[in-house]
């Protein structure tokens, strides 16, 4: 069976997902096809044969980093065959040290940001520890990327950020910029630390213009990720099988990418 890596889902206690999924897309303006309960999530990638998630959630207040940590690792821990699971941080954590602590003593492999929606701009001062800690630690910082209408997450952010820490690996979410595509690409395609995966990116790009963007980033650049809940990877596979790759870069995007970067 041919090997597919979802590397960006995201998940929620039952109790809460259907909520926290549709606020979600209320932001984006874009009616989420999924209600982000893991057992959606579960049935929707064995329909569409995704063999490994990496799974993730964003803290908006301090006080829930531990809580989700918790949660995400609890899951990998039940799926530990098909999942792994990235921690998150906030810039107003009290002790930055412990919780990444937290996190590796957890397994989990890495950080999800999402600075509009936490609030932080991606080269905030406040920022700078915890890109220092997982610099040092070895933890890969999935990043959301891109949103014309703000200033907290676009390219002019990353650029010193992925210049000052060389050794940090940053996977830019939605080609490195959502609805600022052209202008990520051309700007941090060369950073060797920095990849990106085409989540929430092909339902707005033609499949020529997906094509010359991962092109420019390299396929050994790119992770394929659906963004659930926001789609199915039914819907994500059938937009990414129109572009013009070949079978080596589709291999590469789809599993053997994350599998190097994570260690899966």
């Amino acid at each position: 069976m041919k090997k597919i890596i979802d590397a960006h889902c995201h998940i929620y206690p039952d109790k809460i997902a259907e909520k926290a999924s549709s606020a979600t897309g209320a932001f984006y303006d874009i009616e989420c096809k999924c209600d982000g309960k893991v057992s959606t999530m579960l049935s929707e990638g064995e329909k569409a044969g995704v063999t490994h998630y990496v799974i993730q959630s964003v803290a908006t207040t301090p006080a829930q980093v531990q809580s989700i940590n918790r949660f995400i690792a609890e899951e990998v821990e039940k799926h530990s065959d098909i999942m792994t699971g990235l921690g998150t941080m906030h810039p107003d954590c009290d002790d930055k040290e412990k919780e990444i602590k937290d996190i590796l003593a957890m397994g989990l492999k890495g950080v999800k940001l999402h600075p509009d929606i936490q609030g932080f701009k991606i080269d905030d001062y406040r920022m700078l520890k915890i890109y220092e800690l997982c610099e040092k630690n070895n933890l890969i910082i999935l990043m959301h990327t891109g949103d014309n209408r703000f200033d907290f997450s676009n390219t002019n952010r990353m650029l010193p950020i992925v210049e000052i820490y060389e050794n940090l690996k940053i996977i830019g979410a939605h080609f490195g910029g959502w609805s600022i595509w052209d202008e990520a690409c051309g700007e941090l395609s060369n950073h060797k630390n920095f990849y990106v995966d085409c989540s929430s990116s092909l339902y707005a790009l033609s499949p020529e213009k997906a094509t010359e963007i991962i092109n420019i980033y390299g396929a050994d650049k790119v992770l394929f990720g659906t963004d659930y809940p926001m789609w199915t990877p039914t819907e994500e596979l059938e937009r990414f099988s129109k572009l013009k790759l070949t079978e080596e870069q589709r291999d590469a995007i789809l599993y053997k990418n994350a599998e190097k970067l994570f260690n899966i």
